[in-house]
Formats: structure tokens, C-alpha cells, sequence
């Protein structure tokens, strides 16, 4: 069932802690046409500031391999082109085999994003969840008193489609399990952000959950409906659907 943990914003930064800090220029690759940093470059940025977090805590080749479950984005102020972007990561709750992490971007010359993921530790081997090392989860708890993390989602499926369109996929969408990249939904995404601009004009949040992985030759479709500030997307194969996304204005 849904809950309203997808009307709180996030959590701020803590005073004390472990929070990982790095920066770089915004490319040109990721901005659309009005010169602001399109979600999808978020996305990637999300994990590429991640990977470097787990090397600068040592962690990276004991826990090479992470799942997304849940991805939060919160455009407060859009970031333009070009900038300078300022990133923060740190654990604002956690288990022993996943946590939710939060990434702040604020860009040198305005902008500001503000981010929540949900990782799930995977086993190379098996493909499943598997227990964090004591010495991650000592680092990562240093900024959260949240140490039973439980997975509740926070959609649910949509219905009732005002919208139905296909979405194509590309070999350069697939990822080293062999399904498509977590940017690739954002991809999707930014096709139904293009028909309801309104909603998408900061600040605003984007939420997607994936249920299940899209493999490279399934037929995808996109089916969305609005209710006043809020679209409700499901990205889908046959009647099944691997990701439901909301987009909503932020009060």
C-alpha cells in the first residue's frame, strides 16, 4: 500500500558524519534545450558520485555491485549550463544489505537538487541481496539513527491511462546484468515531461520504482495519466509494469 512518505521532502544534511564531497563541470551532453541539467544526467551522476564514495571509504572492491530500487529526485532550483556542481553523499538510513542514500547537487553559479536512493547490495554470484561488511555499515551510520531500514514503496501501480505511446530501446541502454540502465527509465521520463511542462518547472519531484528489470528486445510502451499536479507514469511490457514514476509539484 502507498504511504505518504512520497509527500515528506528529504531529509537535510547532517552536522556530523560521514558525507562524501567531490565536483565537476556540468557537460554539455546533459542539458536539454533550455540549458538545465536534464534528469537523466542527475541520474548518472547519482551513481557515478556513488561509486567514488565507496572508493574513498574503501569499500568498493568488497561491494562492487549495487541495485537501485527507488530513485528520488527533487529539482528546487534547476541547475543551467554551464556550472560548476558541488555534490553531497551520505546515508540517511540503512540495514545490513541495503541503505537509502542521499545526494545533494548545488551548482557554483544557482541551482540546486536535492536526491534519495534506495541500494540494495547484490551478490555477483547469485544475483541477490547480500549482507554489507561491519565496516561499511559503521562509516554509513555515523549520519543516520536509522539502522532497520525496511522496503515500503511509495507508489503504486497507475491506472486508467489518459496516454499510451511505445518507447524504444537501445543496446546502449543495457548495463552489466544485461537490463536496462537506470538512466534509460529517466529517458522515458523525459518523454511524458515534455507534454506536461507545467509540472515540471521547479520545484518539482520525480519518483521512479522499479519492480522488475527490462531486458533488451522486450517491447516497452509508456502509459501515463494527470491529476492536477500530479502525473502518474507506468512504464511497461504487455500488461506488466517494471516502473511506476510520479512527477509532482512541491509545495
Amino acid at each position: 500500500m502507498p504511504n505518504n512518505d512520497v509527500d515528506r521532502r528529504l531529509t537535510p544534511q547532517p552536522s556530523t558524519g560521514y558525507v562524501y564531497r567531490t565536483s565537476w563541470p556540468v557537460p554539455t551532453g546533459d542539458i536539454g534545450g533550455q540549458l538545465q541539467l536534464r534528469l537523466d544526467g542527475v541520474a548518472r551522476y547519482i551513481q557515478e558520485v556513488g561509486a567514488e564514495n565507496l572508493l574513498d571509504a574503501g569499500e568498493a572492491e568488497e561491494h562492487p555491485h549495487w541495485l537501485v530500487q527507488r530513485t528520488v529526485i527533487d529539482v528546487i532550483e534547476p541547475i543551467e549550463w554551464p556550472n560548476e556542481v558541488s555534490f553531497s553523499r551520505w546515508c540517511s538510513a540503512l540495514s545490513t544489505r541495503w541503505c537509502t542514500m542521499r545526494v545533494d547537487l548545488l551548482g557554483e553559479e544557482g541551482g540546486r537538487i536535492e536526491t534519495e536512493g534506495f541500494w540494495i547490495a547484490i551478490n555477483e554470484r547469485t544475483l541477490t541481496p547480500q549482507r554489507v561488511s561491519d565496516s561499511l555499515i559503521e562509516k554509513f551510520a555515523s549520519t543516520t539513527a536509522e539502522h532497520r531500514l525496511k522496503w515500503r514503496p511509495w507508489l503504486t501501480d497507475p491506472q486508467d491511462f489518459d496516454v499510451v505511446r511505445p518507447f524504444a530501446l537501445r543496446h546502449t541502454d543495457i548495463d552489466v546484468f544485461e537490463h536496462v540502465t537506470n538512466t534509460a527509465y529517466w529517458h522515458a521520463v523525459h518523454e511524458v515531461m515534455a507534454e506536461v511542462p507545467d509540472v515540471c518547472r521547479a520545484p518539482y519531484r520525480a519518483v521512479v520504482e522499479y519492480r522488475r528489470p527490462i531486458q533488451h528486445g522486450e517491447d516497452v510502451v509508456l502509459k501515463w495519466n494527470r491529476h492536477d499536479d500530479d502525473v502518474n507514469i507506468a512504464i511497461t511490457v504487455g500488461e506488466q509494469v517494471r516502473a511506476a514514476v510520479l512527477l509532482r509539484k512541491l509545495s
